[in-house]
């Protein structure tokens, strides 16, 4: 036992794991993790943001936008990451287990780790467990849009909804799960055919008894549901109890009543294979199932207690999550090995290549993080077009981008008792309608200080600050470049009247603010 009584797991290079009571996100039975300490972490030579972090709790404060107090992340550079990255980093800053520092959120970052997009999770109170997860980019009727789920985590999985917004962060369609269920939080994709796959769960009664439980009890079956967008009409069910019985789980029995069915199946990812049938991730039976879309048949199942595939030497995981498809066949997984019970040393993010005519499963690549991460639960993997590779450590606070030779280029770090359910990076215009913000301040040298912000608009390049002596007449006084979520500009004039405009790389103008009163 340490000093402050949580068991150790295992000793970073950076830091300490401890071992903390399950919540927030954490699957059924699973052990949760928090920092006692912040690793120290490199910062990149980019502008700084304007921002004023109070180092003791991990936040950040904005002037023009005090309403805004999002957990500050660290950025941390190993190696020159690749030119044609995606510009953004997409994930969900929430607290672990239950509240961390900040206002948890939907967020976008720039590669410097400035903030470009923060939607707090206001009417989302994670005390009440509450939440907004899984943030990505996707593809609406021919367009970039936003998705998310939001709604309540109940022991690892979630009741709510799915949401769809487009490039100006306005909600323009939710999803909601058919045959009287709610959408759960694993997962929501939107198909090439503009229908949701969105996971739920139902609770059935089953015999329980070959896993210790009674004849008579209660499981929760993992369901995937094909859902039309438009009129929310449901298109097709598949529920894991008609195809996989309770006995191939690996988490030892617990429940098996209504009041806490026993969580069995666990789904937490779905995919869709390049001949259009679906990839279903189970994590409590540590198994990826190739489902027919057609029909709900089981073509094959990779890994687990009855494995299509033999399993070549470090091809074998647990507890996995996010698996997609690379290619004809390859996958992508993100190997937790988590609890329980531990099943390997350290997480990983691995490449199987599949060969589905001797049906061999063989490790193409494995990526580990040097400090020898290891996740309870959650993560994410995405290859990048240049074969480079990101992966979201789940309920730890970092996330990292390798070198396609697993080399590390990447790391960054969320403040003590934050995480991120998964962490993407994407390619993304938002154009936001609301006007940019402004505030003003005495400067004590002379003349004003003017901040200014715009959340979620990507393209401004620069600021140009208008002042007058009263609010109807105001003149050009000065003009920045940007310079993080919210820019400092320091001007000659005393106002006491300011304003802002927002300008392109072409010097068109984007939005004007509101004017303000210059503030002591």
């Amino acid at each position: 036992m340490a000093a402050d009584g949580l068991t150790r797991r295992q000793l970073l290079g950076r830091g300490t794991v401890a071992a903390a009571s399950a919540g927030g996100l954490a699957a059924a039975g699973a052990a949760g993790y928090a920092w006692p300490r912040p690793a120290a972490a490199a910062t990149t030579s980019a502008p700084a943001a304007a921002a004023a972090p109070d180092d003791a709790r991990g936040v950040l404060h904005f002037v023009s936008r005090p309403d805004l107090t999002p957990p500050a992340l660290t950025l941390a550079h190993h190696g020159r990451t690749g030119n044609s990255d995606p510009p953004y980093f997409i994930l969900t800053p929430s607290g672990y287990p239950l509240i961390g520092p900040g206002t948890p959120g939907l967020m976008i970052l720039d590669r410097h780790g400035g903030i470009v997009w923060y939607s707090p999770n206001t009417g989302f109170p994670a005390s009440k467990g509450m939440g907004r997860v899984d943030l990505k980019v996707q593809s609406y009727q021919g367009h970039p849009v936003l998705t998310w789920w939001e709604g309540q985590v109940i022991k690892g999985t979630g009741e709510g909804q799915a949401i769809i917004a487009d490039p100006s962060y306005r909600t323009i369609a939710t999803v909601n799960a058919g045959n009287g269920l709610r959408v759960d939080l694993h997962e929501f994709v939107i198909s090439p055919q503009d229908t949701a796959l969105i996971t739920a769960v139902r609770p059935v009664t089953t015999d329980l008894s070959g896993v210790g439980g009674p004849a008579q009890g209660v499981a929760l079956a993992g369901v995937v549901q094909e859902i039309d967008i438009p009129t929310g009409r449901l298109l097709s069910e598949w529920s894991s109890i008609d195809h996989v019985p309770v006995t191939d789980t690996y988490i030892p029995f617990s429940g098996g009543t209504t009041a806490a069915p026993f969580d069995y199946f666990h789904v937490n990812s779905i995919s869709i294979a390049p001949d259009g049938n679906l990839l279903v991730s189970s994590r409590n039976t540590s198994t990826i199932y190739k489902v027919v879309r057609t029909t709900g048949q089981v073509a094959w199942q990779l890994g687990g207690k009855r494995s299509s595939f033999k399993m070549g030497p470090g091809a074998t995981f647990w507890f996995q999550h996010h698996a997609l498809p690379q290619g004809q066949d390859t996958l992508s997984i993100f190997d937790d090995g988590g609890a329980p019970p531990v099943k390997e040393r350290q997480s990983r993010a691995i490449l199987l290549n599949l060969d589905t005519s001797t049906m061999q499963a063989t490790l193409q690549r494995s990526y580990v993080h040097p400090a020898g991460l290891a996740a309870a639960n959650q993560g994410s993997m995405q290859v990048l077009a240049d074969r480079e590779v990101l992966v979201g450590w789940g309920n730890l606070p970092y996330f990292s981008q390798f070198a396609e030779d697993g080399t590390l280029l990447l790391d960054g770090q969320f403040p003590v008792g934050d995480q991120s359910y998964r962490v993407f990076t994407a390619a993304w215009t938002g154009r936001p309608t609301d006007k940019p913000a402004v505030a003003a301040r005495v400067n004590p040298a002379g003349g004003s200080v003017v901040y200014a912000s715009w959340n979620g608009a990507t393209e401004v390049n620069t600021w140009t600050v208008l002042a007058g002596a009263t609010a109807s007449a105001l003149a050009k006084v000065g003009f920045q470049q940007r310079s993080g979520f919210e820019t400092v500009i320091t001007v000659n004039s005393a106002g006491p009247y300011f304003a802002v405009t927002a300008q392109d790389a072409g010097h068109h103008v984007l939005g004007r603010s509101a004017t303000v009163r210059v503030a002591s």
